[in-house]
């Protein structure tokens, strides 16, 4: 009997990271990713139903529940699928507005799913703003921040009319680390991450027997010293890792969310200042959330000198070969953002350094092992194995490369799109950043009781990118720039001027 349940064709066992990010749920912080793509018209609720059925439910994940049974978990096919329970058309009151949108998201978000089905549900917005939304919310034991964006883009097209609108699409492969994308976002994490590691992730497996002792137990340490991978040290980070300090953005949690997203930044503007200080794209994007960060505990009296608090940061390491399956395949790494310094370019450079040091790290590599084997391990012990990762961070901080180019869902064109990442355990914040069609976007996800006004974090984020724009031109450079920086420094002067590049107005704070 027992066999036969093993090789039934309609349950199959889930991969234990992926039942680590399962038995993360818990009534304050749910493993739940949720997103959303604003589009400029009505879109059309019955030609989307068809692009679902043909794209969204050729992965199977799509159609199957979790069972669980003691500490393992599998998925089901399940017989009592109907598409009706996951896809829904609703309405905004009022003024069908931003406010009304967000509103309406953060009590979605404190809502858990419904475990009895598979786990997701999409939500057609059918007045917001002129146009409509599409809200979608997907358990995060499904796939991790990469493999969603496969998902998400095998439902569009590149234009309004394919000639096969419903036809099942081939699911399009990111390529981490792709020379053109050297300067993006996580970019270069991701790139020296893939060639270090490779080979690595073949022989993880063994290691990860012994991780979870070692971080129980750090003065074992020494005992592994010759493991080779570096695993010694990695351990021996996180192990002694002390607690990031108590803020506002830290403390007891409720059992709701609070959501907001800000005007997205033109990319072009950031890979320019960038280019002018010798940073990355990410360098310039996390020292704004760092500004923005100290900006907000300054106005409600909190004391920001020499302070940091750390970010967990995903890392990808999806093996090539598996740039088409859903599922999770990153680690963790702690970033500690400098809040204390005030100077926009002295804090940038820091940022770098720092990013910099991680990127030499196998810290990565030792997180993904211990969520392979806190997944196997009974109820209390992880629990207790993830109380110690997330006492360490106040925020999850994630960057995901989506669309370069305009998109097309069903007929209608996408404007925009956002998404929140979950948080674990006693971390209370979720920041993310979103790049499509040449603009970069900010999500944050608080929690109510601690942090009821996200919109008054993510509102300086903008602001605190023009504050860098005005010290870049106010300093004086030893140097005269060659040409193609003498360009863009008359792009950033045009910024400030009150114009971007887009000929959008700017404000400059």
């Amino acid at each position: 009997m027992f066999l036969n349940f093993l090789s039934s064709p309609k349950r199959e066992s889930m991969s234990s990271i992926d039942t680590a990010w399962l038995r993360m749920d818990r009534p304050t912080n749910l493993m739940v990713i949720n997103g959303v793509l604003f589009f400029e018209t009505q879109i059309d609720f019955e030609r989307l139903k068809r692009v679902i059925e043909a794209r969204l439910l050729k992965y199977k994940r799509f159609k199957q529940k979790v069972v669980r049974i003691g500490t393992n978990a599998y998925w089901e096919d399940d017989p009592d699928f109907d598409l009706a329970n996951h896809f829904h058309l609703i309405a905004l009151p009022g003024k069908a507005g931003k406010a009304e949108l967000e509103k309406m998201m953060s009590e979605m978000i404190s809502t858990p799913l419904d475990f009895s089905k598979p786990l997701w549900q999409f939500y057609v917005v059918e007045n917001y703003a002129g146009g409509s939304a599409l809200v979608a919310r997907i358990h995060h034991s499904i796939g991790d921040g990469i493999a969603l964006i496969q998902v998400l883009l095998s439902m569009t097209d590149k234009e309004a009319n394919p000639a096969a609108p419903e036809k099942a699409l081939k699911t399009p492969k990111f390529v981490a680390g792709d020379e053109e994308d050297s300067d993006d976002f996580f970019m270069r994490l991701y790139k020296p991450v893939s060639k270090m590691y490779t080979g690595m992730l073949k022989s993880y497996y063994k290691l990860v027997g012994t991780s979870y002792g070692l971080m129980m137990n750090p003065g074992k340490l020494l005992d592994y010293t010759q493991t080779g991978l570096g695993v010694s040290q990695g351990l021996a980070k996180l192990a002694t890792m002390p607690s990031d300090p108590r803020t506002k953005f830290k403390g007891k949690q409720s059992t709701a969310k609070r959501i907001a997203w800000a005007e997205s930044l033109p990319l072009q503007e950031v890979k320019d200042i960038g280019k002018v200080l010798g940073c990355s794209v990410n360098d310039i994007l996390l020292s704004a959330v760092a500004g923005a960060l100290r900006g907000y505990l300054m106005e409600r009296g909190e004391n920001v000198d020499g302070l940091d608090i750390r970010a967990s940061v995903p890392v990808n390491l999806r093996p090539e070969n598996r740039l088409g399956e859903l599922g999770n395949y990153f680690g963790l790494v702690f970033l500690s953002l400098p809040i204390g310094i005030a100077n926009p370019i002295e804090r940038v450079y820091e940022v770098k350094r720092r990013m910099n040091a991680i990127k030499g790290s196998y810290e990565a590599v030792v997180a993904l092992g211990l969520l392979s084997v806190v997944g196997m391990l009974p109820d209390m012990l992880e629990q207790g194995a993830i109380e110690l990762f997330s006492t360490k961070a106040t925020a999850v901080m994630t960057n995901v490369p989506g669309p370069r180019e305009r998109i097309y869902m069903a007929g209608a064109g996408v404007k925009d799109l956002n998404f929140w990442v979950p948080q674990s355990g006693e971390i209370t914040m979720g920041v993310s950043i979103l790049s499509y069609n040449n603009r970069v976007n900010f999500g944050v996800m608080t929690d109510k009781k601690l942090v009821p006004d996200p919109e008054n974090i993510i509102r300086r984020f903008s602001g605190e990118f023009e504050k860098l724009v005005l010290t870049v031109l106010m300093q004086t450079w030893e140097e005269a720039p060659d040409p193609q920086l003498a360009e863009i420094n008359l792009g950033l002067m045009a910024l400030v001027a009150g114009m971007g590049h887009d000929g959008r107005p700017k404000r400059v704070v």
